[in-house]
């Protein structure tokens, strides 16, 4: 069955429901309507962005309070007097008010890491919390009454029958616009954020500015779902916005599904639902009045945590009969676009990369010491060693990752020392990892395109509206020819996850190719292959080289390096020991002694 079937049917049921079920019950999905619209944001921030946030309770407040104050104060002053006229108007304010302040706190928030940020966001959450019920001018713990209901092409919406369609109205083109974002240039460069910010970077994208972005956006919907409560309820108070409603929020996400945009919904009915039924069903069963609804709803979160971790939505959708599978058409369509435009290579011969006096060290640890190289357009170098030697410290300042101590790396004719790794990247340089950084539920298809993310220009507002349709098809074909390339065509549609450790580094190589880079910096390549799939990576290799590209490996396997490489680099104690042909170093005896089991 196609999903867009059963989203019909979905809507169909929702325009129908005001007209069939008691006002109770359409009470009830009002509030899951603006419970899903607030969670729809934690999705983005904590299930694809990685970041746990527990102030969106905060943030609804602001958006409830600004309306309240502006549309009930009779003290305005003058110049803002206008904002009260209007529910929608007030709407634009605290939306610009609840960005600007999630601009500040992101701003401070989202530079932290670990276990600090969310303590981070429960600090300035509970702080807007008491500033709320303390001011006077927001009438402290009594809150405001008297609000004016949302009217819409004069009709007052001053029922929960009438207010319905709106709030579901707004989720829906929100769950539309989170959904175009997701599957857009700027969501992959969102969920890399989940691969790690040294792989996100070294992909071309602005970690900080991703993080802030999503962060805008949450906090965004959580000022609108704050609205459409302040002007359906007609009155607020303190009590909704603390940090109990915060985790709430977060339980929501995860029972639904922390990483899908339907299980924001779903989590925020079955968690609104389940709570309202045991408030009716246990003062009967047990006998008296309580908290047991609290203690009971905690066990069935632990419980539903430890069977289900990854939520109901993708649990749900195993059993639906779903057609997920693009079509032949689909696929001849993302192949036949124009290809990307491609960057002018580089002359056989070029210099590409040097490192002059290279020196690292930390406090009295001497990691790199003086080290120099030299690599060219359409050669292949070896960066070899026994383990701890250096290597990996000094493939991190080639790559931008690291700022040597002292000592220069150039690329391209330009010192690059202290420049951020996706800066570099835009210069034309890539790289993979000798720890696999994939994003594992994503497809092949979707990971290589990530490679992609600095040959694109369409930002948010695309994104979110789906208006970079011809720029994301050619980037799509893009990843689609390099999976093609690197053997992996049979591939496109799998999980990441689901690939064999060979193939997930060759998938790597194929996300690094994407980006159209001049040198290729290549990390243990060949780790897990077999091999028939070295022989292919080795020919792989040779072609790229043959077509100008400068690559710089590092790797263990002698036998993959001896019969490739042009010229090896060996390195001990973070020090270069022997450099030359790969048949002049296999007679090296100093690299006999370090490196290959000793000289005879």
């Amino acid at each position: 069955m196609k999903s867009r079937y059963l989203i019909m049917l979905f809507i169909g049921a929702l325009m129908s429901a005001p007209l069939i079920l008691p006002t109770f019950q359409v009470t009830l999905l009002n509030y899951i309507g603006l419970y899903a619209l607030v969670v729809l944001g934690l999705v983005l921030l904590t299930g694809v962005g990685g970041m746990t946030s527990f102030g969106q309770a905060a943030f609804v407040g602001l958006g409830a309070y600004t309306s309240a104050y502006l549309t009930t104060s009779a003290q305005l002053p003058a110049w803002l007097a206008w904002a009260g006229t209007s529910p929608w108007l007030t709407l634009v304010i605290g939306i610009v008010f609840t960005g600007l302040v999630a601009l500040i706190l992101g701003a401070l928030t989202l530079k932290l890491s670990g276990h600090y940020l969310p303590l981070g966001t429960i600090a300035w959450g509970i702080s807007l919390y008491y500033l709320f019920g303390n001011l006077e001018g927001l009438g402290g713990q009594s809150g405001i009454t008297d609000l004016p209901p949302i009217t819409l092409l004069g009709l007052s919406l001053d029922k929960g029958e009438k207010v319905f369609y709106l709030i579901w109205a707004i989720l829906l083109v929100a769950m539309l616009i989170t959904h175009n974002l997701l599957n857009s240039r700027e969501g992959r460069a969102i969920r890399a954020l989940k691969g790690g910010q040294v792989m996100a970077e070294s992909m071309g994208v602005d970690t900080f500015r991703a993080k802030l972005v999503i962060f805008l956006i949450s906090a965004v919907f959580a000022a609108i779902s704050g609205w459409l409560y302040a002007h359906t309820q007609r009155f607020v108070n303190p009590t909704p916005f603390g940090l109990n409603m915060g985790i709430d929020y977060l339980f929501m996400a995860l029972i639904g599904g922390v990483g899908s945009v339907w299980g924001a919904l779903l989590g925020a009915g079955v968690l609104t639902l389940l709570k309202q039924w045991l408030q009716d069903w246990l003062p009967a069963l047990v006998g008296s009045e309580g908290n047991y609804e609290t203690i009971v709803f905690g066990l069935l979160i632990v419980l539903l945590m430890q069977r289900v971790p990854g939520g109901l939505w993708p649990l749900l959708t195993k059993r639906l009969p779903l057609s997920s599978k693009p079509s032949r058409a689909l696929l001849k369509a993302e192949v036949e676009v124009p290809p990307l435009s491609r960057r002018t290579p580089p002359k056989k011969g070029d210099l590409i990369l040097e490192a002059r006096q290279v020196t690292r060290s930390f406090g009295g640890l001497v990691a790199n010491q003086n080290m120099n190289l030299t690599l060219r357009a359409g050669e292949i170098l070896a960066l070899i060693g026994p383990n701890g030697a250096g290597k990996s410290t000094l493939f991190n300042q080639l790559s931008g990752v690291d700022i040597p101590t002292s000592g220069d790396v150039v690329f391209m004719g330009e010192r690059i020392n202290g420049v951020p790794s996706r800066q570099v990247a835009r210069m034309g340089m890539s790289r993979t990892f000798q720890h696999v950084k994939l994003l594992p539920g994503m497809s092949a298809l979707e990971n290589v395109a990530i490679g992609a993310h600095l040959r694109g220009h369409s930002g948010i507002l695309a994104s979110s509206l789906h208006t970079e349709r011809t720029e994301e098809s050619r980037l799509l074909a893009e990843a689609h020819r390099q999976l093609e390339r690197v053997g992996l065509g049979d591939y496109l549609y799998e999980e990441a996850g689901s690939l064999a450790l060979g193939q997930q580094r060759i998938l790597e190589i194929a996300r690094a190719l994407c980006a159209d880079p001049v040198l290729l910096l290549l990390d243990e390549p060949a780790a897990g292959l077999r091999l028939k799939e070295k022989q292919a990576l080795a020919e792989l290799l040779r072609k790229l080289r043959n077509e100008g590209m400068a690559i710089l490996l590092v790797e263990h396997d002698m036998d993959f390096v001896m019969g490739l490489v042009d010229r090896i680099t060996v390195m001990e104690f973070g020090q270069k020991i022997a450099e030359g042909l790969p048949e002049a170093i296999q007679s090296n005896p100093a690299v006999l002694q370090a490196y290959l089991g000793g000289a005879e």
